[in-house]
């Protein structure tokens, strides 16, 4: 069976919950709290998301708070004074551009983007945009938001996170043909389709890092196996371990989240470009280094969402 996922409404600001009255000014940005960082984390409405979005709160960070559930994702904001909740589909790209409209108009400057949001479907399935969700869902909107948010991330001199994982090395996709192999035709594979969604993502951060630095670095790293909704909505062979005893033994989201704080928080020990595991340098595939690919992914991608390179 494949994740469900219930058609929402285009995006749409949340009631705010236990506001301060007067937060103060930070940044130039109106109205921020704690020290005035802007992060924006997505799929912040469960799991470690939600985690991250705690603990950068704790932190002192003005956070706002991504998820596709409104109920979901205005409980989590609802912990964290002074937060802000904001809900899109990311099935939809018309959602993921609203989303971007309404960061930009309310902060000047994001100093962190997490592209946390994710997930895996056991049958092929296409989005309204006309791609393969899995695809759409875990690279194209994420891609689409960061771009969309470009100006606000450089004002900051700021940080992309991307939520990869060891599931990537799976997910080999050749030169040449990343657009064929994207769709993901019959007979589909739910965790192929997932793999090479990942190898995507560690691409993209390697590309980014070339791109736009030394204004805005880009990083992902891999949360291991953590024990969250989003594993037991999961197709394949990846959702059935996460519907057995086995979760037992999985970490817990806070543990999961732990190496997206540090990324979004440490002053050094990060590789700007890197894939990163438990707070240290991973090993991926030498295609995953490849720049040629980089490259072509990163202009694929921009052509599927309608932007220029």
């Amino acid at each position: 069976m494949g994740a469900r996922r219930r058609g929402l409404p285009r995006l749409r600001r949340l009631p705010a919950q236990d506001r301060p009255g007067d937060p103060g000014r930070a940044r130039g940005a109106p109205g921020l709290s704690g020290d005035g960082r802007v992060v924006v984390v997505t799929g912040a409405s469960d799991g470690i998301g939600a985690a991250a979005a705690r603990r950068l709160h704790r932190d002192g960070a003005h956070v706002v708070v991504v998820g596709r559930s409104p109920e979901k994702t205005a409980a989590v904001a609802a912990e964290l004074p002074g937060s802000e909740p904001l809900t899109a589909d990311f099935a939809r790209l018309d959602d993921v551009r609203a989303l971007a409209a309404a960061i930009a108009a309310r902060h000047p400057r994001v100093d962190v983007l997490c592209n946390n949001a994710g997930a895996s479907f056991g049958r092929r399935r296409l989005t309204v945009d006309g791609h393969e969700t899995t695809f759409q869902v875990d690279h194209l909107a994420g891609y689409l938001l960061t771009r969309l948010l470009e100006p606000q991330l450089r004002a900051a001199r700021g940080r992309v996170v991307h939520t990869a994982s060891f599931m990537h090395r799976f997910g080999w996709v050749p030169r040449g043909r990343l657009a064929r192999a994207f769709e993901s035709r019959p007979p589909y594979v739910a965790n192929r389709a997932y793999a090479k969604a990942k190898f995507a993502n560690v691409l993209t951060t390697r590309e980014l890092a070339r791109r736009w630095g030394p204004d805005v670095s880009s990083t992902c790293y891999d949360p291991g196996a953590v024990a969250s909704s989003f594993g037991v909505a999961s197709g394949g062979v990846v959702g059935l371990a996460f519907r057995t005893p086995l979760t037992a033994f999985f970490r817990t989201p806070a543990h999961g989240a732990d190496t997206m704080v540090w990324l979004a928080t440490a002053p050094e020990g990060w590789r700007n470009g890197g894939y990163h595991v438990d707070r240290s340098p991973g090993l991926t595939l030498l295609a995953a280094k490849d720049d040629r690919r980089a490259r072509e992914l990163w202009d694929l991608s921009a052509d599927l969402v309608g932007l220029a390179p």
